[in-house]
């Protein structure tokens, strides 16, 4: 394909010269420099919100939020003066009333962008055939002040009033996203900021139509909790009164969405009149030829391999039976909590996908390069590793990555071993307006702790914490749960909402109760497995974050370990240094179908945590462990409250079942308990 496009933008870019940033503080070469040039910070700064301008695009074309997003980014560079309102899952106006900034709404976002159109020096049209030009136009954008516009608001924006010039049209330009991304690698890596890497996903396509749960019969289900492959068989499906259209979907959902546990599906074997058509194992490359609807799918390794589908997701294959077939059936080796359907459906077309603006202002303002690889792809694979390694131990990826769960697990064990944490805040909206607002709270004084005695101590622990968009949206809604200070317990949080988003970390300090500690999410400033992390950077990282920790009260860190999707111990180094670099008092650690304490280093207490989805699910474990217990000796017992499912109602509802052997503790008293009931020196 002819680069004639690749040269004119060279010569364009040839004309950006950008800071590269101050001295590093460490000797180990960890980064302390910002995009803004700011030192001893891991995220940049920007000026106070004076007055805002809001615009509604809830309902907005997702072309539009696109647009007003990427000129939210060149106008709050600047100085904060755009809102929009992306979400309403905690409320609309809920965070933007209690930032306190004198705000107008505008009714019409057309006007928002009217108002601030001079402040761009024109557009960049994506190309909607292929999605990832999105995310190149997104960082053309922050090089070039100008906004992203697909090929339609383009001719809109070239007339009157507006008269926007095209910088770069991407249409026809790239062939596939490798093409894509390559490029932007080649061509812009080295113009953009080095201090954060961006993952968006370009589009949220609607790949199966919201109707589909209507249009679909359900053909098998299995009616109870089953989470320990007892109900595992090769299950006969019978598809024949469905042909007649050129393809038959398979679609597998969690049947009980609210336990964390869905359907697992390890061969299928598909006949059209007795000839097999299809053959494959889960996780196989000849299970690609049939997977539709690749990005909503789960996947995790198993005895040669299996997918799954948990917390409301699903998956979905597509067979395409000869003209003419007159029986189709299915043969599928499954197990757990399945609930399969099967319909007919039309693929999207391109008009159907939606971009979104989520993080894009972020983005845009500091000059990041913005991609969306998948690491189980090796192609795709070695240019997320190549741009991890140009970039110094300590850099923040904000955002999150492709293909879910088994994307999750590689790419933050990639980033780990690159010395790279994650925040995950793909969903988070108007971070430049939030980083814009100051740290204004009290640490409020711990209660006093109960005596140690022989009990079952129990402390709760919600999820999700190190997920920015998290602590903005479904945290929100849990905390303003009313039953939330009736029964102690622990808040997973972001110690970096202290840069990021301070006012958001103000109103939970300011309305905490004695039964409510915020403590550090995986795996402390930041998403990150300690195991793959360089021993060399490891100390001097968690040297220069600690200081987040100290100044939120997020002093007790909850570990993810993982290497190969398994959770695995810390060694004693990483141990050690939790101990002395972030002074932690104990750690809770993994996400298991057990509990236990182990002592590491003869001084750390560490607490593995036992998950629940249900209050029933903690209920039953409690029982079992005071059945199995003596009595002589205190037990302690952590869960892991999955923040998907359960909320302080759950926690109170799951503590008044309890009797008097049992005691609900927060996490500062319970390590505290653990320490003298072991033995062990107060922490310091």
């Amino acid at each position: 394909m002819a680069r004639r496009f690749t040269l004119l933008c060279l010569a364009f870019l040839c004309a950006f010269s950008l800071s590269a940033g101050a001295a590093y503080a460490s000797d180990a070469d960890v980064q302390s420099a910002k995009p803004d040039g700011s030192t001893k910070r891991e995220l940049p700064s920007f000026k106070k919100p004076k007055h805002l301008d809001v615009a509604d695009i809830y309902d907005a074309p997702g072309d539009v939020k696109l647009l007003l997003g990427t000129l939210q980014g060149i106008v709050n560079r600047e100085q904060p003066r755009i809102y929009l309102i992306e979400s309403q899952e905690e409320g609309k106006w809920t965070w933007l009333e209690d930032m306190d900034v004198p705000y107008t709404l505008h009714p019409d976002y057309w006007e928002v962008f009217s108002a601030y159109r001079s402040e761009a020096k024109g557009m960049i049209v994506y190309d909607p055939e292929v999605p990832d030009t999105i995310n190149v136009a997104t960082t053309l954008a922050g090089l070039k002040n100008a906004v992203v516009a697909s090929p339609e608001l383009a001719v809109k924006l070239s007339k009157a009033p507006y008269k926007l010039k095209i910088l770069d049209d991407l249409r026809g330009q790239f062939d596939n996203r490798i093409d894509a991304y390559t490029w932007q690698y080649e061509n812009l890596w080295k113009q953009t900021t080095h201090q954060m890497l961006i993952g968006l996903d370009p589009d949220t396509a609607i790949r199966i139509p919201p109707g589909l749960p209507k249009s679909f019969v359900t053909i098998a289900e299995e009616k109870e909790q089953v989470r320990d492959a007892s109900n595992r068989n090769t299950y006969s499906l019978d598809l024949s009164s469905l042909l007649g259209t050129s393809a038959v979907y398979l679609r597998f959902d969690d049947a009980f969405t609210q336990d964390g546990w869905g359907p697992a599906v390890h061969e299928v074997t598909v006949k059209a009149d007795g000839t097999e058509i299809a053959h494959f194992i889960a996780g196989s490359p000849e299970e690609e030829a049939y997977l539709y609807d690749r990005q909503n799918s789960k996947f995790a390794e198993g005895q040669g391999g299996h997918r799954f589908a948990d917390n409301g997701n699903y998956f979905v294959y597509k067979f395409s039976p000869p003209a003419g077939t007159k029986s189709l059936t299915a043969e599928v080796d499954m197990w757990n909590q399945y609930k399969v359907s099967a319909g007919n459906i039309q693929p999207p077309s391109a008009e159907q996908r939606e971009p979104y603006a989520y993080l894009r202002d972020y983005a845009v303002a500091n000059k990041a390069m913005v991609f969306w690889l998948d690491s189980n792809v090796p192609e795709q694979k070695a240019l997320f590793e190549k741009i991890m390694s140009d970039v110094k131990p300590g850099t923040p990826y904000l955002g999150w990555f492709s293909n879910d769960v088994e994307g999750e697990f590689s790419s933050v064990e990639i980033a780990s071993r690159y010395g790279v944490y994650v925040l995950a805040a793909d969903w988070f909206s108007n971070l430049t307006v939030f980083s814009g607002t100051k740290p204004n709270f009290k640490l409020a004084k711990t209660p006093p702790r109960p005596a140690l005695e022989n009990k079952i101590y129990v402390t709760y622990t919600f999820t999700e914490g190190d997920n920015f968009q998290y602590n903005q949206h479904r945290m929100r809604v849990m905390w303003d749960d009313p039953a939330r200070g009736k029964v102690p317990i622990n808040w997973t949080s972001s110690p970096l909402l202290y840069e990021g988003a301070p006012a958001i970390l103000n109103y939970y300090l300011n309305t905490a109760t004695e039964n409510d500690l915020l403590i550090a999410g995986p795996s402390g400033a930041g998403y990150f497995y300690p195991g793959p992390w360089p021993d060399a950077s490891f100390r001097p990282f968690l040297q220069q974050t600690e200081q987040y920790l100290k100044k939120t009260g997020m002093t007790i860190p909850y570990v993810l370990n993982r290497v190969d999707g398994q959770n695995i111990p810390l060694t004693p180094f990483k141990a050690s240094a939790y101990e002395k670099d972030y002074k932690a008092p104990g750690l809770f650690i993994s996400y298991e179908d057990n509990y236990g304490i182990e002592i590491l280093g003869g001084s750390m207490p560490v607490s593995t945590i036992r998950g629940i989805s249900t209050a029933q699910d903690g209920l039953k474990v409690l029982q079992e462990a005071k059945a199995n217990w003596d009595g002589k000796s205190p037990l302690f017992i952590s869960f892991g409250l999955l923040a998907w499912s359960m909320t302080p109602s759950d926690a109170l509802a799951l503590t008044e079942q309890l009797g008097t052997d049992f005691k609900v503790v927060r996490a500062d008293h319970y390590f505290s308990l653990i320490r003298e009931s072991y033995n062990l020196p107060a922490a310091k």
